[in-house]
């Protein structure tokens, strides 16, 4: 039988969080000759999302590529470059569906009904092909200057209306509160790990049922629900820390989820798809709370 999309990208994850690997942190600098990247682009420069991220990240931690710009074969032969022979490419994926005409039995009435799948295609990194412009080719720069604050993350934040209470040891959101509780910044290694936990928090806060209603069907601390709604947040944090042009540390304090992660993806091989598509709904909605604010600013 043929693997099929959904239990390939799955056990590609799998395997990866096996070896205490979480192949969801950005494996490049965002400095780039071609600007400042974030996320994986097309070879058109439009940004990848949901569960895409993933797997070009993880493809790029596992092959070593420095660069985050993909494109597919045809794509590289349009620029007047070439695949180099040999290279294997990495699998993305797209959301398809099938229009299907029915016909009733009783009042032979026809209907249409849209069955929706996922279909694959084949992308390589701008280091598997020769031939390109220089500018698809820029290392990363290394990053010299130790960072304190980060002005336009304080800045987006602010601006997305969540309440955050500082004070303690802990990070966490308490939804009967509405409010978000985070340490000091000086209780973190540098600024980028705080902003990677307030982002963390900021996934969580979406969840309330004045915003995005997530539940997934929690119960108890540490149940499928309660794994899959950390899962939710670990991947929207990755998300956003790409977006504001951040590259934290690893948290460690997030390695005891991993078996639990594990285990919802070896129980539903579509669990991470799912994850990542409430990650990328939660990212959108954060970005829009911000977005809405500086807009009613601007016009007062």
């Amino acid at each position: 039988m043929r693997t099929d999309v959904y239990e390939k990208i799955t056990n590609q994850i799998v395997s990866e969080l096996e070896k205490g690997v979480r192949p969801w942190h950005q494996p490049w600098n965002v400095e780039h000759s071609a600007g400042r990247i974030t996320r994986p682009l097309r070879g058109n420069g439009v940004p990848y999302q949901g569960i895409n991220v993933l797997m070009l990240w993880s493809a790029a931690i596992e092959k070593g590529y420095a660069a985050p710009i993909w494109m597919t074969f045809k794509q590289a032969l349009e620029l007047k470059a070439h695949v180099r022979k040999g290279e294997q490419g990495s699998l993305v994926v797209y959301a398809d569906r099938i229009i299907r005409t029915e016909t009733d039995q009783t009042t032979g009435e026809e209907s249409e009904h849209a069955i929706p799948f996922m279909k694959g295609y084949t992308v390589f990194n701008v280091e598997q092909i020769e031939g390109l412009p220089e500018h698809y080719y820029g290392k990363p720069e290394v990053r010299m200057e130790s960072v304190q604050r980060v002005a336009h993350a304080e800045d987006f934040f602010a601006a997305t209306g969540a309440n955050v209470v500082h004070g303690g040891s802990r990070a966490c959101y308490v939804t009967s509160t509405d409010n978000i509780h985070m340490p000091c910044i000086d209780f973190f290694r540098d600024a980028e790990s705080y902003y990677a936990v307030r982002a963390h928090e900021t996934c969580h806060w979406t969840r309330h049922p004045s915003r995005l209603d997530r539940e997934f069907g929690r119960k108890r601390f540490g149940d499928e629900g309660y794994a899959m709604e950390e899962l939710v947040a670990e991947l929207g944090s990755a998300f956003l820390s790409a977006d504001l042009e951040l590259t934290p540390e690893v948290r460690e304090d997030h390695a005891a989820y991993i078996g639990s992660w594990i285990k919802v993806l070896k129980n539903d091989k579509r669990a991470i798809f799912t994850a990542a598509s409430h990650a990328q709904r939660a990212v959108d909605f954060i970005h829009g709370a911000a977005k809405a604010v500086e807009s009613a600013t601007e016009a007062a």
